[in-house]
């Protein structure tokens, strides 16, 4: 799998950002630590979507590229796949949650993709998919279940581990496993010492609760404010490289998340969407002990002006 990673890193080279790696003295003297933050808010987007949807799409061959491209996605796959299909000159069509985030939405709809509503309380995505394949012939890039979605999001990873050298730790935010199975695989070629911990928030646990009874879990619809992390469950790729390569998933709550994107904000000066801010509250709320190296992927920037506001003023 790891080979897939490599083999991704050169397909996007030239497409992708190789994005920076930021740190905060006056965290490192709070934890008693070295943190280094990956920074995918700084990737094509705004977001590591990027890397997944470039390298999964770029692979299609020429009749599928003609039908066109489907996914369903709250917003960072659904720009990413957008953007890929405009630079490809791909036809693509998005399902969007009609709660997902006007900032997304309209970058969605400019990268010349057409939009179609879903309501995530009366309907299934996946359903929808099927139909809309079903009678135009696209080719489905899912957001996380996907393995060449996987190898292109493990290469965020493979570019930290490149620009840092070994890591103790490493966490990365968790929804449907795609950038977090990525990132394990990754660390254990280029630091096999280093331990992975996939956090998630307390109201969209599933991938935890999976990972501890071995039993994959659903929640439909969680109302977290990392909309990036309301995916349903683990998909039937990314579960069992979360058990393979994963060493412990944590949670942390929504106020644990609202701190961590006030402190980078306000201290760090980066504009990180709540999904994104998942490492850093996992480490400010002690729900992760802090030690030595520890790598965190923050994984996209796109909040709506609204949400930071209220984040800023709580």
């Amino acid at each position: 799998m790891f080979e897939k990673i490599l083999a991704a890193k050169k397909r996007l080279k030239g497409h992708a950002n190789i994005t920076p790696v930021f740190t905060s003295r006056t965290l490192d003297q709070m934890l008693g630590a070295e943190i280094y933050f990956k920074c995918e808010n700084f990737q094509r987007v705004g977001a590591f979507k990027f890397r997944g949807a470039f390298n999964s799409i770029s692979q299609l061959s020429e009749a599928e590229k003609a039908r066109g491209v489907l996914t369903y996605s709250s917003g960072n796959h659904a720009q990413a796949v957008a953007l890929v299909g405009r630079l490809l000159g791909v036809q693509t069509t998005i399902i969007m949650p009609d709660n997902a985030p006007a900032t997304k939405r309209t970058a969605t709809e400019a990268y010349g993709a057409t939009v179609i509503d879903f309501a995530p309380d009366e309907n299934s995505r996946e359903e929808l998919a099927k139909e809309l394949q079903a009678e135009n012939g696209y080719t489905l890039i899912p957001p996380y279940d996907h393995i060449n979605v996987v190898a292109g999001q493990g290469t965020a990873a493979l570019e930290l581990f490149e620009q840092v050298g070994d890591l103790d730790m490493l966490l990365a935010p968790c929804g449907g496993g795609g950038l977090l199975s990525g990132s394990a695989i990754a660390a254990r070629s280029n630091s096999p010492a280093c331990r992975v911990i996939g956090i998630e928030p307390e109201l969209a646990d599933d991938a935890t609760k999976s990972f501890h009874t071995k039993t994959l879990h659903s929640v439909k619809n969680p109302p977290t404010i990392a909309d990036g992390t309301r995916t349903p469950s683990l998909g039937k790729i990314t579960f069992p490289l979360v058990l393979e390569y994963v060493d412990d998933m944590r949670t942390v709550s929504e106020d644990n998340i609202i701190e961590a994107v006030k402190f980078l904000f306000y201290r760090m000066k980066l504009v990180v969407e709540p999904s994104g801010a998942l490492g850093l509250a996992a480490l400010l709320s002690e729900a992760v002990t802090a030690s030595g190296k520890v790598g965190i992927i923050i994984s996209g920037g796109n909040i709506d002006a609204s949400t930071m506001t209220t984040i800023l003023n709580s």
